[in-house]
């Protein structure tokens, strides 16, 4: 495996946590999940997002810096690999859609200061699927909070995520997920492993999933 460190990365409802799940079982890896749940502000930012961003923010900023410094100082002797269902970055690009202009500014100098002091990863998958996908995925998981997610805000967050990931020199596995049922379908997984078993120059390789 040429891989030690890698981030599954995608929309609301893309599908990192599951492909997380399966590929650390897959390649017995230590998993690291984003705990949303653990944010107070998330379902109040959903109802009223200009009072409750930044705090929104800043809270998912702090607990990502918490887990993802541990890979600093701890290591597993039975898991060499590490599987990440989100890339601190993450918190740049939400940033960028959900703070006014002054407040993004005083976020992104908190980001610089923390995001040097992190190990980045070896490689990034990314999930991307159209907004009617993502909508239908949010509504199975039946999140209350995410219910009413308007179509707009979910193509901001797609199209900041794609550029960055364009202007970025990442080592990134760009995948069509319009299809993707990783619990389904073997295929779909088996496609994801068998593509990880190959070394890439950094740049993005793209990946669809029949």
């Amino acid at each position: 495996m040429n891989y030690h460190f890698i981030t599954i990365e995608g929309n609301i409802g893309a599908g990192k946590t599951t492909l997380s799940h399966l590929l650390a079982r897959h390649y017995n890896a230590r998993l690291i999940l984003e705990e949303f749940a653990d944010n107070p502000f998330l379902a109040k930012f959903y109802e009223n997002p200009q009072q409750y961003a930044f705090p929104v923010e800043l809270f998912f900023m702090a607990e990502r810096y918490k887990q993802l410094k541990d890979l600093i100082h701890t290591k597993d002797l039975f898991q060499n690999i590490t599987v990440s269902d989100y890339l601190f970055t993450k918190c740049l690009l939400f940033a960028k859609v959900n703070l006014a202009e002054d407040e993004f500014r005083l976020y992104q100098r908190l980001f610089d200061i923390i995001h040097q002091q992190l190990v980045q990863p070896d490689i990034l998958i990314y999930l991307h699927a159209p907004v009617s996908k993502l909508q239908e995925n949010i509504r199975k998981r039946q999140r209350s909070y995410e219910q009413n997610i308007p179509d707009d805000y979910l193509f901001n967050i797609q199209q900041t995520y794609t550029h960055y990931i364009k202007q970025h020199n990442i080592k990134t596995l760009f995948v069509d997920a319009s299809n993707a049922d990783f619990t389904g379908n073997e295929e779909h997984l088996k496609i994801i492993t068998d593509a990880l078993d190959k070394e890439y120059e950094y740049g993005q390789y793209y990946i669809t999933l029949p």
